[in-house]
């Protein structure tokens, strides 16, 4: 048995140890989801880490996701190694990127238990390293035509097209390369725009603004807490802006600990992103959450959470605490909240407008949240009301197994949503029934 395996078996043990303890001590709380959330108080979980994720398995034959009454779901593609983001051109072919997070040093037993127990889950390994380009030429919902658009690339998520040029986040920073219209392999060499810190949290997701001349990055941070020190944290946890033109980048929003999916909001011009929380302080506390994205705003990380929270474990700065903002929405404790997008009324029949958001799933928790795709409806461009499942399915009732762990969300070309799966190495189409 290697030692992968052996460490492995030694933290489901200890895992399940640790999740009969907690609930022995009472019922499961109740998801902490909304705009003003039941937080429990924080109950820090010391040298016994939750750590409970299920075996990836991937699909059976002909097994589908489940949907939401009203709507049908097949696959746009399959076969993909590791699917996490996706992109739609103007002429409705998608790319996606193809990644894997890859662990740099590992220097705690809480880190080399995360790493065991997440490679049982399908999400360590070698990374593909590509963004793969499908077409679906005669517009009947699944992707007949397949080419490697980009490889050799490190670790790359997010994508923009802006001005013929096609942007890619890699986790050590964003790359321009030359696209006309209807490429399908890019050869050019890439032009560097900026450079970030890799390792940690190491997805690097990228939004153009509606006017063309800003990139807005998603950086999160090293560590859960700063347990390293915050000097290996500067330039981590928060929002970037890059000016196209001048080449300049300053940071829009920080405090933000794992900003993932960005969107817009169309009536207000607001930016809104998606942040997966801190561990180790319960099942729900704190909550992932969605929220908008103020200029000059500081979100609390790691300081404070859900606006002025204090976490005891974090040496303290009064001021940054005192100027930090409580999030909009909460999205239950450890949900890995992840893919966002804006979804206009009537997307699918008798929906109202929100936003769409890709639930990776939990790995740290006693009972196991996410695993699916859910949607936030929105009124005078803020939620306004509870959230309303998309797709499900992609967890065994038991816990066990994992079919599929959804990540990015597009808008489909046609209509309807497209879905990053990356333990089901598919992307899913989610349309009206008939």
């Amino acid at each position: 048995m290697s030692n992968d395996s052996l460490l492995a078996s030694l933290v489901a043990k200890v895992g399940d140890a640790a999740i009969l303890w907690r609930r022995l001590q009472g019922p499961v709380p109740p998801q902490a989801v909304g705009t003003a959330p039941t937080i429990p108080a924080a109950k820090p979980q010391g040298s016994i880490p939750t750590l409970k994720m299920p075996t990836a398995q991937g699909w059976a034959a002909g097994q589908l996701p489940s949907t939401a009454p009203g709507l049908r779901v097949n696959a746009f593609a399959t076969g993909l190694k590791h699917p996490r983001w996706l992109q739609v051109l103007p002429n409705g072919d998608v790319t996606v990127a193809e990644a894997l997070f890859e662990p740099g040093p590992v220097k705690t037993l809480f880190g080399h238990a995360m790493v065991a127990t997440m490679r049982r889950a399908a999400a360590v390994g070698p990374s593909p390293n590509r963004i793969t380009l499908l077409r679906d030429a005669d517009a009947d919902g699944v992707a007949e035509q397949r080419h490697v658009l980009l490889e050799g690339l490190q670790q790359p998520f997010g994508m923009a097209l802006v001005d013929g040029q096609f942007y890619v986040g890699n986790t050590n920073g964003v790359v321009a390369f030359p696209y006309a219209d209807g490429d399908t392999r890019i050869d050019a060499p890439g032009r560097q725009l900026c450079k970030f810190r890799s390792n940690g949290h190491w997805t690097r997701s990228l939004l153009a603004s509606p006017d063309g001349r800003k990139l807005y990055a998603g950086v999160g941070s090293l560590s859960n807490i700063g347990d390293m020190g915050m000097e290996l944290e500067q330039g981590r946890a928060c929002v970037y802006e890059l000016d196209l033109a001048t080449g300049e980048r300053r940071t829009f929003a920080s405090g933000l600990r794992n900003p993932v999916g960005l969107a817009w909001e169309p009536s207000t011009g607001a930016l809104w992103t998606v942040v997966n929380e801190r561990d180790g302080l319960g099942d729900e506390t704190p909550p992932d959450y969605l929220t908008s994205v103020q200029d000059g705003g500081f979100y609390g990380w790691p300081y404070c959470y859900w606006g002025r929270t204090v976490d005891d474990r974090v040496p303290q700065d009064a001021a940054l605490v005192a100027s930090a903002i409580t999030p909009d929405y909460a999205l239950g404790g450890h949900t890995a909240s992840l893919g966002l997008c804006w979804m206009p009324a009537g997307t699918f029949p008798g929906w109202p407008e929100g936003m769409a958001i890709g639930q990776h799933g939990s790995w740290n928790r006693s009972v196991l949240s996410g695993y699916k795709v859910v949607f936030v409806p929105f009124a005078n461009g803020k939620p306004a009301g509870p959230p309303r499942d998309i797709l499900g399915g992609f967890l065994a009732p038991d816990e066990s197994v994992s079919y599929g762990r959804p990540v990015g969300v597009v808008l489909a070309p046609g209509g309807g949503l497209l879905v990053a799966d990356d333990v089901g190495d598919v992307v899913w189409r989610v349309v009206a029934a008939g």
